[in-house]
């Protein structure tokens, strides 16, 4: 198992220490105000991931301004084409996204488009997709380029959108899902030639998670896509259980638990103030971490645990701390896809409550959605990704093509 295939479902399952009251706080020194307010990544020097100062006129979704990048040897025939674009964030104000086509050659006219949301384990802009696609980074290159390069040799457009968004809120579903949703509006009215195309998303783990909450989102987001199908894998429907099973001792991934800590708190600034319940130690540490990447965020937490780093019980009962972890978790929200559904996951999978995707693949169900659910063979959650790629492949094909979708509802 490789240390970069660490996602963000294994993180969400300790930071709900600080709301559920699972554990025992040690009491620590106290900070001030100004040392407990949030802390966001270093902004991109870049100046084209900028917000424009007129992106409050512009609409979800639309065009901020493209570039054409230089072509990437892991995808090989393939044009590569940065594309910002507005997008909205959980209380609905403007921001700028990002997503990164790939056009092959051999596309045809009208070809599909696959919107694919890769695992982000991040706090600083660097970690974007779009960055990380120009580096020898072996997470894209080992796990993800053969699926993509499939992809591609079909024919199919592949967008990759930088779905945590401008501030890197790690752990914050529901606006990985807006975002999907908006970089498609975005792919299409690009230039492209993908106007017209047949659409379909997919995702495993962190990128499931993103994806699954757009076709949820979709009928009330954005009721003018018309999407072919979500295949959504290995997705923690339910936040809230997973934090309820929360092992508080040190944790070789701990970094991961508190950089989604410190995402939601970027999201929810007023609603999740988890450097409040810092000590100087766990500030410290997120001070560490705040513009790291996975390699980074793992070394800087390795074997500690909430425990070294917790000085104040307050978020333990404040009901607008729980609230974000419940409004981020799919099974509590009573949005369904307007679209057909494959959904794959390992039956023992160890990190994420599978009662809860099948409590929600069964409401689906009952409101009418073609549901594929599949139990892939393996006993975890890391490989259930891979051995799931086939048949995925092969039901993306049949939506591209207009085919009924399959259901074992």
């Amino acid at each position: 198992m490789q240390i970069p295939t660490i996602d963000r479902n294994l993180v969400v399952l300790t930071i709900g220490a600080l709301l559920l009251g699972s554990l025992t706080v040690l009491s620590g020194p106290g900070v001030s105000p100004a040392a407990a307010a949030p802390v966001y990544p270093a902004p991109d020097p870049d100046p084209f991931y900028a917000a424009p100062a007129d992106i409050s006129d512009k609409s979800p979704g639309e065009i901020l301004d493209t570039r054409v990048m230089p072509p990437l040897p892991i995808f090989p025939g393939t044009t590569v084409t940065l594309v910002k674009f507005r997008s909205n964030n959980s209380r609905g104000l403007p921001i700028a996204a990002t997503t990164t086509v790939l056009t092959p050659q051999w596309r045809g006219p009208d070809g599909p488009l696959l919107s694919y949301q890769h695992i982000i384990n991040g706090l600083g802009t660097h970690c974007a997709v779009s960055r990380v696609l120009y580096t020898p980074d072996p997470t894209l290159q080992i796990r993800e380029a053969p699926a993509l390069n499939a992809a591609l040799a079909r024919g199919w457009s592949v967008a990759l959108p930088d779905h945590l968004g401008p501030t890197f809120a790690y752990g914050a579903a529901r606006l990985g899902g807006q975002i999907t949703l908006d970089g498609i509006r975005a792919a299409r009215a690009a230039g492209l030639g993908l106007q017209n195309s047949r659409v379909a998303m997919a995702g495993y783990s962190g990128g499931g998670m993103a994806t699954a909450w757009a076709a949820a989102l979709a009928p009330r987001y954005a009721p003018d896509l018309d999407i072919a199908g979500a295949a959504t894998g290995g997705v923690p429907m339910n936040l809230v259980r997973m934090l309820e099973a929360v092992n508080t001792g040190p944790h070789p991934a701990f970094g991961l638990v508190m950089a989604a800590g410190i995402g939601l708190e970027r999201e929810y600034p007023d609603r999740f103030p988890i450097s409040e319940s810092m000590n100087v130690r766990g500030l410290n540490a997120r001070n560490t971490v705040a513009n790291g990447c996975t390699n980074e965020i793992l070394a800087a937490g390795a074997g500690r645990s909430i425990v070294e780093y917790a000085s104040s019980m307050s978020m333990v009962t404040d009901p607008e701390a729980r609230a974000v972890v419940e409004e981020n978790s799919l099974e509590l929200f009573d949005g369904i896809p307007n679209m057909p559904i494959i959904e794959w996951h390992s039956a023992s999978d160890p990190l994420i409550p599978v009662d809860s995707i099948e409590r929600t693949n069964r409401r689906y169900c009952a409101a009418g959605v073609p549901v594929q659910a599949q139990n892939t063979l393996s006993p975890e959650h890391l490989s259930a990704a891979v051995l799931g790629v086939p048949q995925v492949l092969m039901w993306l094909e049949g939506r591209f093509r207009g085919d009924p979708a399959p259901s074992n509802c």
